[in-house]
């Protein structure tokens, strides 16, 4: 049988009782001097003591669970934790379609839904400096640390800047590595039943122990591969699922497959009527026979029903689609483009990690760690491009087309990917001592951030020059574009094979290019604190830590050329951002006693933290947490805590360099229409008052051209955010420490949260207000003259304000059994988070929505684990669990919608989901050791959304769901 040493034994029983977590020390002690408890330090706190004094709620996940669950990213250990499973968490395959901070392929934690920038990353103790690419970097890359490296990783659950500064509000998570004289080599690898999504892994450590110290250095390399969305059947049709009264299926029918439509990215040629009696139907399209199918079945096209002079007549094999229900099955819009998207983009990462340490004399040791990685993270995507700076033009204007209407050509292209290079160093070197009993430690830190992000573009100076020649009739000849210097070249805007996304190549080297951007963030802290005894109570010993600490933090954000010219098409210009921040603190924390061995108080023990912090760029605060253990009777305790936290203005948040974007005129001006839409009851009196006060005409009703929206950092305005965390809950322990049970109730809130507002966000709430003439959001957009009775938006100045607020309430449940018989051992492990509530408020008069239960924001997660040990081998059954959820809030509270005026329902909600994993270990002789499973056992789908959701294909596209399948996966180990 395997020995099992007490203290090892009890903390794994604490894993989910969240009693303890260790930093830094050895947990290796036989079963026959356990005895001994070792006083060492908790996430939570700088004072050493008994390892089951913990007055915080702190959790434990080890690298044994990651094995025996498949896991092969630290990100996604992460998110088995329940603080993390109940929100949406970036992951590689959300920066595919979306602007996510830190860059494509970045991956974060956000504990309790509250943002990454709210977490706290500690790597053994001590921060990690952010990691990724563009201007809004501020959160570390979990990418960065190769699985192989951690023993470990303890999360705490409940604000902490007391103790570690900015950034603390959710919570902290601590990455533990692996330390000891260990040899090995580890070949991991999972094997998706399907093709795409697999991922391997090899890595080497080598370490020794000798009379003065140790070092252990790992060597990694772990490659994702791609996921496209053709590798699965879920993800490359995306159905418009729609239903009727009786439940069957309301999409249309596409006569190619007799199956519903699949509503992909469109392209062909938009009409738009102007007298042609043959253009009829809502929102008809142009769309090109390429397969033959029309013409081989008779489909009428505007050839064929053009009666009347003036009607639309075209070149043959056009014919025309999505003017009725019927005909929106006739688009075939299934483009190969598509089965090559990227729905989880390859990532390769390569890594080397180093620390040592060496006794330099009895009372002082040197220790360092030194960690390099280089991530490589390359897509693919296609998108539409369309001569949307003239607008659609006249049918006459095009070869081959004549009558009365107007076309709007729309081209795909798959000159859309990108690959992002993230370079990452981080250095440590300390020194920790000992002065008679008091403990001393000084530590700095470096880490050096070096990002480069490469995006495939369209030349906005070759396609604007391309246009004007289209709506002024005329032809090249030998003009150069202003910022990319090419030649023009005639572009054919309805040549079918142009706009199915295979143009001539001249034609691609006038309009494609490619923008390079670069990323320096940089890091430095130096901290240095003592610990140790003030003096003996009746009850104890009063245990006390104290500390100062200062950081500094770089940016310098410069992108592609064409990105500062403002000349990449359809994407948004930005500036260099570039900025420092200066962080200077000192903090002090103390433990008392204040009584022991009385009726129904066993031991009581306070807890006070205190931080005064100055930051150069807004000034000096205090934060504070006052923490209570009382133990009831031996194995009962009840805690509490309750404390303030903060975070400083992210870099980007306070230089971010102008960003220019485009609003349409019907999503950011509340006055358009302002008449009528406040006689349907849509707006206020007040906004019609302040609308009219402002000079718009009531019939003022179409809107001109989209404005431009610029949005800037804060700084000089920009004050940090502060928090409360309140906490309380009880821990259960049975006598024989087989059963343990743990209930904690949180409440944080946020005030002064810095956000960005929204062109929308900032018009909106000018002509909300009481007192318009006066009020500053107003001075933040101009209007146009109304000329030509354009009266519309023309600019907005957005930027980051300390606006919003956030709250987050819940009660995390956790139990342990664990016991050893004749037959084995059997450990059964169960986390459960309740979300009650998670609100978010923009202004003080924004209407308060509670979060919880919508889609990506579960009331319910769990994850539960049984495992069977015998000598060298053991059998793990590993379930992850998510509540139903649902967006009909946002519908009136109906999943009731039309379309092509009949009434059909959508589906806005997805089922309970649980996803189960089996694996078995063993140890063999010689060295060897070897894990095997299954993940995704009955290889359960995401939950299916209708086409108007966040979603890819019909797949529900939040972290909490599985986009790879059911796989096998295996892990090797060879120690020597």
């Amino acid at each position: 049988m395997k020995k099992y040493n007490i203290l090892g034994a009890s903390i794994k029983l604490a894993l989910c009782t969240s009693a303890l977590a260790i930093s830094g020390q050895s947990i290796a002690a036989d079963q026959e001097g356990a005895e001994a408890i070792e006083k060492v330090q908790v996430i939570g706190s700088r004072i050493r003591t008994d390892s089951f004094a913990s007055e915080t709620p702190i959790d434990i996940i080890t690298v044994e669970d990651a094995k025996n669950e498949g896991i092969k990213t630290l990100a996604d250990l992460l998110r088995t934790s329940t603080a993390a499973a109940g929100s949406n968490q970036i992951t590689s395959a959300m920066s595919v379609g979306y602007v996510t901070a830190g860059g494509k392929g970045t991956e974060t934690a956000s504990l309790r839904g509250l943002g990454a920038s709210r977490t706290l990353i500690l790597l053994n103790g001590r921060r990690a400096g952010p990691a990724g690419t563009r201007g809004q970097v501020s959160a570390f890359d979990l990418n960065t640390i190769p699985l192989s490296t951690i023993e470990r990783v303890e999360i705490l659950k409940d604000g902490a800047s007391s103790l570690y500064g900015s950034d603390a509000i959710a919570g902290v998570i601590n990455i533990i590595t692996k330390k000891g004289d260990d040899k090995s080599v580890n070949v991991d690898i999972s094997q998706p039943f399907e093709s795409g999504g697999e991922e391997q892994r090899f890595n080497i450590s080598y370490g020794e122990e000798f009379s003065k110290g140790s070092f252990r250095v790992t060597a990694d390399y772990k490659v994702s591969k791609e996921l496209k969305r053709g590798d699965r059947d879920f993800l490359n049709c995306t159905e418009r699922l729609l239903y009727n009264a009786d439940g069957s299926q309301a999409d249309p029918i596409d006569p190619r497959t007799g199956k519903a439509n699949c509503n992909e990215t469109g392209y062909g040629l938009w009409v738009y009527g102007a007298g042609a009696t043959n253009v009829v139907g809502s929102g008809p399209n142009l769309a090109y026979d390429y397969d033959g199918f029309f013409g081989a079945n008779g489909y009428d096209n505007y050839n064929s029903t053009a009666t009347q002079p003036g009607d639309l007549t075209t070149p043959d094999g056009w014919y025309p689609v999505s003017y009725d229900k019927e005909s929106d099955g006739w688009w075939d819009l299934q483009h190969p483009f598509l089965d090559n998207e990227s729905m989880r983009p390859e990532t390769e990462v390569w890594s080397v990690f180093a620390q040592g340490d060496y006794a330099i004399t009895d009372d002082m040791k040197l220790y360092g760690e030194l960690i390099h990685s280089s991530r490589t993270t390359t897509m693919s995507s296609y998108r539409q491009f369309w001569i949307g700076d003239i607008g659609p033009q006249a049918a006459d204007l095009f070869d081959g087309f004549s009558g009365n209407a107007f076309l709007m050509p729309v081209a795909l292209s798959d000159h859309y990917g990108s690959e992002t290079t993230v370079d990452y160093t981080r250095a440590v070197v300390g020194l920790e001592g000992s002065l008679g009993d008091w403990l001393w430690d000084v530590s700095y830190q470096n880490s050096y951030n070096d990002g480069e992000y490469q995006q495939q573009i369209f030349l906005r100076d070759s396609l604007v020059m391309s246009q004007l020649n289209l709506a002024n009739g005329v032809q090249c000849n030998g003009e150069v574009t202003e910022f990319s210097k090419r030649t023009c070249v005639d572009i054919p805007w309805t040549d079918p094979n142009f706009l199915a996304g295979n143009p001539s190549q001249e034609v691609r080297d006038f309009i494609f290019g490619e923008d390079i951007g670069n990323t320096i963030y940089k890091q430095q802290t130096l901290d240095a604190y003592i610990t140790g005894d003030l003096f003996d109570l009746p009850a104890g010993t009063v245990g006390s830590a104290f500390g100062l600490s200062i950081q500094k933090d770089e940016i310098e954000d410069t992108p592609g050329k064409h990105t500062l010219d403002g000349n990449s098409w359809g994407l948004t210009g930005a500036g260099i951002t570039a900025g420092s921040q200066i962080t200077r603190a000192v903090y002090g924390e103390v433990k008392v006693p204040v009584v022991k061995d009385l009726f129904l108080m066993n031991s009581l023990d306070l807890s006070a933290s205190f931080r005064w912090t100055d930051v150069n760029t807004y000034g000096n605060d205090t934060t504070y947490k006052l923490g209570l253990n009382w133990e009831v009777v031996e194995g009962f305790n009840i805690r509490a805590n309750r404390g303030s936290s903060f975070r400083s203005p992210a870099l980007y948040e306070l230089y971010l360099a102008n960003q220019s974007g485009f609003g349409g005129q019907l999503a950011v001006d509340p006055c358009l229409n302002w008449s009528e839409e406040f006689a349907a009851g849509n707006i206020t009196q007040t906004v019609a008052n302040n609308c009219q006060a402002d000079g718009i005409p009531a019939d003022y009703a179409l809107g001109g051209s989209s404005a431009t929206i610029y949005t800037s950092g804060g700084e000089g305005r920009l004050k940090a955010e502060t928090a409360v965390t309140e906490t309380i809950g009880f821990v259960w322990r049975s006598p024989e420490d087989t059963y343990a049970l743990s209930i904690d109730y949180y409440n944080i809130s946020i005030d002064d949260e810095v956000t960005s507002l929204s062109g929308g966000d900032i018009t909106s709430q000018c002509y909300e207000s009481k007192d318009f003439a006066n009020e500053p959001l107003c001075d933040l957009f101009t209007r146009r003259d109304g000329s030509n009775n354009d009266y519309g938006i023309d600019e907005i100045y957005s930027g980051y304000v300390n606006v919003a607020s956030q709250n987050a309430r819940g009660v995390d449940y956790n139990f342990t059994y664990q016991d050893m018989f004749d037959f084995g051992s059997i450990r059964f492990r169960l986390e459960h988070t309740m979300q009650i509530e998670r609100t978010y408020q923009l202004f003080e008069n924004s209407e308060l929505n509670n979060e919880v239960g919508e889609m990506g924001e579960p009331k319910h997660v769990g994850n539960a684990s049984l495992t069977y040990g015998w000598d060298d081998y053991s059998l793990t059954w590993t379930a992850n669990y998510f509540d139903s959820t649902n967006d009909y809030e946002y519908n009136n509270d109906s999943n009731l919608t039309t379309y092509r005026g009949e009434e059909v329902r959508f589906v806005g909600e997805t089922r309970w989901t649980t996803y189960h994993t089996l694996s078995g270990s063993a140890n063999f002789s010689g060295g060897w050791s070897a894990t095997m499973g299954v993940a995704n056992l009955f290889d359960k789908e995401p939950p299916r959304l209708s086409s108007t959701e966040f979603q890819v294909g019909n797949a529900a596209l939040y972290s909490q769901y599985d986009s790879i399948g059911r796989r096998v996966f295996a892990n090797v180990t060879f120690e020597f």
